[in-house]
């Protein structure tokens, strides 16, 4: 098939049909399949090959920054634009970093979201207006500060932590990631000990910091 293949990932059904009909209307781009969640979308990228994907950030299981991470390293040729509500400058900092070319916001126009494609495909950076301002001297400042102990944290932390703030109990990750409980049970005391908390809420509050869930 010629023309750019793209997948959508989004846990929003009437989303992505949306986002399909739209991209669809566009000369050369094809839709080859769509994900609800960020484990779905790591198994359809590599069986279906895209040259670009459009995320979501809130995923179930494994939220779009994470899964970003995971598919860049997997496929380093592979573009990721994310499609977001969050305006907010931690999550556009973060997406940047786990390898995002764009962010683009929800509410922007569909020619906005031609321009961030055309864009991107040139090989280009593009961030909605919105959330522009600031963002990359702030993004810029922050990568020459220290690295703080949530920086360090493995995939697999980062997976079980997610779990952990959406809520699940322990055998409900266990059985989730294919792991035994004492397993879970040791990553959640490692996970207290190296960000220094002493509680759930803790560990939720450092989730919702590093963009893993959102409110």
């Amino acid at each position: 098939m010629s023309g750019t293949r793209v997948l959508l990932a989004d846990d929003h059904t009437l989303v992505r049909a949306g986002l399909r009909k739209l991209l669809e209307s566009m000369p050369d781009i094809h839709v080859v399949g769509e994900a609800g969640d960020g484990l779905a979308l790591l198994a359809l990228a590599e069986q279906l090959q895209p040259h670009l994907v459009l995320m979501d950030i809130a995923m179930p299981g494994l939220n779009g920054l994470e899964a970003t991470a995971r598919l860049i390293k997997a496929m380093p040729g592979i573009r990721v634009m994310i499609l977001s509500m969050h305006q907010n400058e931690e999550y556009v900092r973060r997406a940047l970093r786990h390898g995002a070319v764009a962010y683009l916001l929800k509410d922007s126009a569909p020619m906005e979201l031609e321009l961030a494609m055309t864009a991107v495909l040139r090989g280009e950076t593009y961030l909605s207006p919105a959330v522009s301002k600031g963002v990359l001297d702030d993004y810029v400042h922050r990568l020459r500060e220290d690295d703080q102990p949530s920086e360090h944290l493995s995939p697999r932390q980062r997976e079980v932590l997610q779990l952990i703030a959406e809520g699940l109990s322990t055998k409900d990750i266990a059985r989730r990631l294919d792991l035994s409980v004492k397993t879970v049970e040791t990553h959640r005391t490692t996970l207290m000990r190296q960000l220094d908390v002493h509680e759930v809420t803790g560990l939720v509050r450092h989730a919702l910091k590093l963009g893993l869930v959102t409110l």
